[in-house]
C-alpha cells in the first residue's frame, strides 16, 4: 500500500548530536564533564570569547564527524573549513558562532526507516561541526519570564548538525527517523544519549505545499513527535480559515502542547558567513580509510547477521538491535543456550519488563536469565514463574534460585495437579457446564483456577490436558 500524504507534509529535521564523550571542547581544553557542575565552572577565555584568546580544532571531535558521515552513508569531502555565523544573543558569548558553511566535512547520505508504507529514505543533505551555545534557564515560562539566567559550561562543546532533506511524511515517520539516528549514534560511541542537552531537535514543517515554520530546540524524540503533530493541525487550520503559513521560527512548549512564535525566520544573509580567520582548512579525505576501518558493526548489518547466525525472527531481531547493550547482552545469553529460546526470553520478557520499569539492560546479569531460562527448559519452574523470578530480582534483588526457594516456586506435578482440577471442577460448576455445552472460552477461565490453586506452579498445558480428560467423563 502506497501512502498518499493526502495533507502535503514535509518534514525536514535539524538534529544537533553534542559529542560529550570527548574529553575536552571543540576549540579549547576545558572537559566535556559539566553536567553535574556548578554554573560557569567548565569555561575558559577561548569558550567565553574573550579578546586575544585563539582556537585549537579538537581532532578527534573530526574524526568523530567523519565516521558519523560514513555510517549515515554519507561523502567525505576533500576539504573542509570553518566559517563564523555572526548573530547576537546572549547565550554566545562572541558575537559569532563557529560553524561551517559551503563546505560541510560530510554530505549525501540517506537512513533507511520504517515509513508509513514500508521501508522508507530519508536522504541526508550535510552534517557539519560547529560549537555548542551556553544555555539560558528562564525564570518563568519563555513568553512571561521575570528574567534569564546564562550557564556558559556548555558553550564550545563540540557539535554535530545532521541536516536531512524534507523527506519525512508524518509525525510518526520523523519519530522513527530520530530513534533510527540515535541507534547508529549509540553504536558508534561518538556520545551518550542519555546526558541532558545531548541531542536536539529542529523541525521544519510544512503541508500542502506552502511556507515552512521551524520549530526549535525541542529535546526529545516524543516531544518532537508532538511538536509537529501540532505543527501540521496549526498550519491545516491556518489555511482553512483563508490565512498564510509565514516563514518563521517558533518555540515548542513541553507543558502546553503548543508551539508559539519567536521571530521571522534568518536568511543566511542576515548572519554574514565569512571563513573562520584563526582556523586553516583542513584536508581531511586521507582520513577517510583509517577511520572506515575503525567503524563497529552498525544497527541493520548486525540485525541481519542475528537472523542468518541465530535463526531468529526478524521482529526479535529489530527489538535486540535496537539498543547495542541489549543485542550484546543477547549474545552472551545466545551462546550459552538455544538462541531461539534466548531471543524470545531477551526481547520479550526481559526487555518488556524493563521498559516498564525505565531501566535498562544493565540493570540485570545476563548469567542471571541464563539460570532463569535453564529452570524452564529443565523443567522446574513454569514459565509464569520465571517471569515472577524476573520481576522479583529487577524490584528487590536476589538470585533466582534465592527467589524461587523464598517465593516456593519449584514446579508442582502429579497428584497436586490432580487435586487441584478436581477441586476446580467441583467449585466452578456454571463453567463446567459452559464448557460442556460448547463454550471454549469456559476453558481458559479453569485453566486459570487451577493455577490460582497452584500458585502459578503447574504446567498451564498440562492442567488444561487434565481438565479436558476429567470433563470427558
Amino acid at each position: 500500500m502506497v501512502y498518499e500524504n493526502p495533507d502535503g507534509v514535509m518534514v525536514g529535521l535539524e538534529v544537533h548530536v553534542q559529542l560529550n564523550n570527548l574529553n575536552t571542547k571543540m576549540f579549547c581544553g576545558c572537559s566535556t564533564q559539566y553536567h553535574d557542575a556548578e554554573p560557569n565552572t567548565h569555561v575558559c577565555p577561548v569558550c567565553m570569547g574573550l579578546p586575544g584568546a585563539l582556537p585549537v580544532i579538537n581532532k578527534r571531535a573530526v574524526e568523530s564527524a567523519i565516521k558519523i558521515g560514513m555510517a549515515l552513508n554519507c561523502e567525505v569531502v576533500e576539504q573542509t573549513q570553518f566559517h563564523r555565523k555572526n548573530y547576537y544573543y546572549p547565550d554566545l558569548p562572541k558575537g559569532f558562532q563557529t560553524t561551517q558553511y559551503d563546505f560541510p566535512i560530510v554530505g549525501n547520505g540517506k537512513v533507511v526507516i520504517e515509513g508509513e508504507d514500508g521501508e522508507h529514505v530519508v536522504r541526508i543533505t550535510r552534517a557539519h561541526m560547529e560549537e555548542d551555545p551556553g544555555k539560558l534557564i528562564h525564570m518563568g515560562s519563555i513568553e512571561k519570564s521575570k528574567g534569564t539566567l546564562i550557564d556558559y559550561n556548555r558553550s564550545g562543546m563540540a557539535l554535530i548538525e545532521i541536516v536531512s532533506e524534507p523527506d519525512m511524511r508524518s509525525p510518526k515517520e520523523a519519530r522513527r527517523y530520530l530513534d533510527k539516528l540515535r541507534n547508529i549514534l549509540d553504536y558508534l560511541d561518538v556520545f551518550n544519549g542519555d546526558l541532558e542537552g545531548s541531542m536536539r531537535v529542529d523541525a521544519n514543517v510544512s503541508v500542502m505545499g506552502g511556507q515552512r515554520a521551524e520549530v526549535k530546540n525541542i529535546s526529545s524524540h516524543k516531544g518532537a513527535e508532538r511538536a509537529i503533530l501540532y505543527e501540521i493541525m496549526r498550519q491545516k487550520n491556518l489555511l482553512r480559515r483563508g490565512g498564510e503559513v509565514v516563514m518563521e521560527t517558533r518555540h515548542f512548549d513541553e507543558a502546553r502542547g503548543v508551539t508559539i512564535s519567536m521571530r521571522t525566520k534568518e536568511g543566511e544573509h542576515d548572519y554574514r558567513y565569512f571563513p573562520e580567520p584563526d582556523l586553516v582548512p583542513m584536508r581531511v579525505s586521507d582520513w577517510a580509510p583509517a577511520i572506515r576501518e575503525e567503524l563497529p558493526e552498525l544497527p541493520d548489518a548486525k540485525r541481519a547477521r542475528l537472523i542468518s547466525e541465530y535463526d531468529i525472527t526478524e521482529m526479535h531481531a529489530k527489538a535486540l538491535t535496537s539498543d547495542i547493550r541489549v543485542a550484546d547482552f543477547y549474545e552472551v545469553v545466545a551462546a550459552a543456550i538455544d538462541p531461539r529460546v534466548a531471543g524470545t526470553w531477551v526481547a520479550d520478557v526481559l526487555k518488556g519488563e524493563l521498559n516498564y520499569r525505565d531501566l535498562s539492560v544493565d540493570s540485570f546479569t545476563t548469567d542471571d536469565i541464563i539460570e532463569i531460562i535453564k529452570l524452564v527448559g529443565e523443567d522446574k519452574v513454569t514459565e509464569q514463574s520465571a517471569v515472577d523470578v524476573i520481576r522479583t530480582i529487577l524490584d528487590n534483588g536476589g538470585t533466582p534460585m534465592e527467589v524461587v526457594t523464598e517465593k516456593g516456586l519449584l514446579k508442582v506435578k502429579g497428584d497436586v495437579v490432580t487435586e487441584a482440577v478436581s477441586e476446580t471442577i467441583a467449585e466452578n460448576e456454571a463453567a463446567v457446564q459452559d464448557y460442556l455445552g460448547g463454550a471454549e472460552k469456559s476453558l481458559n477461565f479453569l485453566v486459570g483456577q487451577v493455577m490460582k490453586k497452584t500458585k502459578g506452579r503447574a504446567d498451564a498445558r498440562q492442567a488444561r490436558e487434565l481438565l479436558v480428560e476429567a470433563l470427558k467423563d
